[in-house]
């Protein structure tokens, strides 16, 4: 059997990746450019892309495409009906950052609400050594304890926020579908979870009912002290939107793993939301410790062999 691995490079070279024996011809390319993935998947019976787009056009010219697994929880980048009306199985992988994308949240949260990076850029500067004082308190410190936390998205990694939100003290809320008719059990009405956050942190998948889920009728309804938190998806938040209600005030500041386009281009709203000291931005890290790379390979890899062990 053949294999590619469409975008290697996008897993550090110290992350180690042994496709099944049987897979006897393996090529690893560092990335793939859109025009050359049809070229590069003839003749491979599995292919593997983090975020490389497999569109209809290089699905519909593959001769002997078995299996596309993606290296990541999301499959938009791969089309499915494509992949269906052909026979070809797509599989992800799910659960392998639900101590790393809960960790990198808290993180960014802590920055924000003690203002971290504003002190430690002014203690660089000297700042500390010409104050009048034993310290300089020039930014406001909140605790996270007694805040309403509230989560959008009860999955796995929503269920782990909201322990760590307990840990810290903070009162969690899981806010229901945006528009649903019926509230769950343990949820709260969702324009009603927003009026009431002092923190909202989104945890669900992009999707069509997802799409633009926080614009600027939800900025409205949240109040000026709130922070949002978004290491999910970007396109769940309208940018432009979210632009306005941080310069306007809407709200008190926010930090993003994500953003719509990525690689995040010059041009992006949030570029110049990065001078702003009230938001934080880190490039799709979120997921990415050492041991979530490699407990996401490590799932991938067992679901090869599986898929391979069945193929005979």
């Amino acid at each position: 059997m053949k294999a590619v691995f469409l975008d290697r490079g996008s897993f550090p070279h110290h992350i180690r990746i042994e496709l099944p024996l049987a897979a006897k011809d393996v090529v690893m390319f560092d990335n793939t450019s859109e025009d050359q993935v049809a070229q590069r998947i003839q003749g491979a019976d599995i292919v593997l892309t983090n975020k490389v787009v497999i569109n209809a056009g290089a699905i519909a010219a593959s001769n002997q495409l078995k299996l596309i697994q993606v290296m990541a929880t999301g499959t938009n980048n791969v089309d499915a009906e494509a992949c269906s009306r052909k026979g070809i199985l797509v599989q992800n992988v799910t659960d392998y950052s639900t101590i790393s994308v809960p960790e990198h949240t808290f993180a960014m949260l802590l920055a924000l609400r003690r203002n971290l990076v504003a002190y430690l850029e002014d203690v660089k500067a000297g700042k500390w050594a010409s104050s009048e004082y034993f310290c300089f308190l020039d930014y406001p410190i909140k605790d996270l304890a007694g805040s309403t936390f509230v989560i959008l998205g009860g999955g796995t990694l929503g269920k782990k926020v909201a322990a760590i939100a307990l840990a810290f003290g903070m009162k969690v809320v899981f806010a229901e579908r945006k528009s649903a008719s019926d509230i769950r059990p343990g949820y709260v009405e969702f324009d009603s979870a927003l009026k009431i956050a002092d923190i909202v942190s989104i945890h669900c998948p992009l999707t069509p009912d997802t799409k633009n889920l926080i614009s600027g009728n939800e900025f409205d309804l949240m109040k000026p002290s709130t922070v949002l938190l978004n290491m999910s998806r970007g396109g769940i938040v309208d940018e432009l939107a979210l632009k306005g209600a941080l310069e306007n005030g809407h709200i008190a500041g926010a930090a993003f793993d994500v953003a719509l386009q990525e690689p995040m281009p010059m041009n992006s709203p949030l570029q110049s939301l990065c001078q702003r000291p009230n938001f934080l931005l880190t490039p799709h890290v979120a997921w990415a410790s050492n041991e979530a790379m490699q407990t996401l390979v490590d799932i991938a890899m067992d679901k090869i062999a599986i898929f391979v062990d069945k193929s005979h």
